[in-house]
């Protein structure tokens, strides 16, 4: 992430002055990520075409609601430690690690599938916040990461609860 996306606002909170930089970076990393997989997952909700378009149609519009929640909830910690979140679609499109949604993947079970695979990689970069906020004693941030891991674990569990007979 690039250093002019670093800006630091002092704030009165005792966790700014410990974190810094790498939990800015972190945190914004995140940002993208989740505001990205809030995306696809809206793409699979207006797009997903065949026998379960209802079920799924309405699946997807719930797992997109939470993951909003999370984008707001990264952001405000985000700059309660005194940094700048990064989140317009331009933004984070050029920060997301997660690969674009394929736009002629519209039949359920692709799409099941894909977002599946989309659930496993964030929720290994979640895992991964969470050790590295712990690592730099930031508890608060440590907390919503494992609150995002526990909540993607289980809805990938949906998720992947549809590709079985």
């Amino acid at each position: 992430m690039d250093q002019v996306m670093q800006a630091d606002h002092t704030t009165r909170t005792d966790a700014a002055n410990e974190t810094g930089d790498a939990m800015m970076t972190l945190l914004n990393q995140h940002l993208a990520d989740t505001f990205d997989l809030y995306s696809e997952v809206k793409q699979a909700h207006w797009n997903v075409k065949g026998m379960h378009f209802m079920q799924l149609h309405l699946l997807f519009d719930d797992l997109a609601q939470t993951l909003l929640e999370y984008v707001d909830s990264i952001a405000e910690r985000l700059t309660a430690l005194g940094g700048v979140a990064m989140g317009t679609t331009r933004m984070v499109a050029a920060q997301s690690q997660l690969p674009e949604f394929p736009s002629d993947i519209v039949r359920d079970q692709a799409v099941v599938e894909l977002l599946v695979q989309r659930y496993e990689s964030y929720g290994s970069t979640i895992h991964e916040a969470i050790n590295m906020a712990a690592g730099y004693d930031d508890a608060e941030s440590a907390d919503l990461f494992t609150q995002i891991a526990a909540t993607i674990a289980k809805q990938r569990w949906f998720l992947a609860a549809h590709l079985h007979e």
